[in-house]
């Protein structure tokens, strides 16, 4: 799920930088929320790569608590997101309004995709 998460944020990422948002604000926490998740993520991916975690209990609990918060954060954004392109109204073009629900659609693919590799992270938490 990794791959998925690092490949549609930084869809989502792209999507919001290049779109308008009537509320900087909003813009601001979307970004914010793409970028660290982002960044997180592939930190994350490249520790599980060189194999640093060791296969220690607290590595799955970083691991659980990383993804709980990140789909949390996601959530939140994806919602600003989606209410800043519905009060959309005049001076926007077609094309701006089309980036912004595009950026919608995507963050809430990878608020998704948080979810469910929280649920598994938690599930293995748990057995652990």
């Amino acid at each position: 799920l990794f791959i998925f998460e690092f490949v549609f944020g930084g869809l989502v990422w792209i999507l919001v930088a290049s779109s308008l948002v009537p509320i900087p604000l909003i813009q601001g926490w979307v970004m914010f929320v793409s970028v660290f998740c982002f960044l997180a993520t592939t930190t994350l991916l490249v520790l599980y790569i060189i194999g640093a975690h060791g296969g220690e209990t607290s590595w799955v609990t970083l691991d659980a608590a990383y993804h709980c918060l990140a789909a949390l954060f996601y959530l939140s954004a994806s919602v600003l997101e989606a209410l800043a392109t519905i009060g959309m109204q005049e001076g926007y073009t077609y094309k701006q309004y089309h980036e912004n629900i595009s950026a919608v659609v995507f963050s809430y693919v990878v608020t998704l995709l948080y979810v469910v590799h929280a649920v598994f992270s938690l599930i293995r938490w748990k057995s652990s």
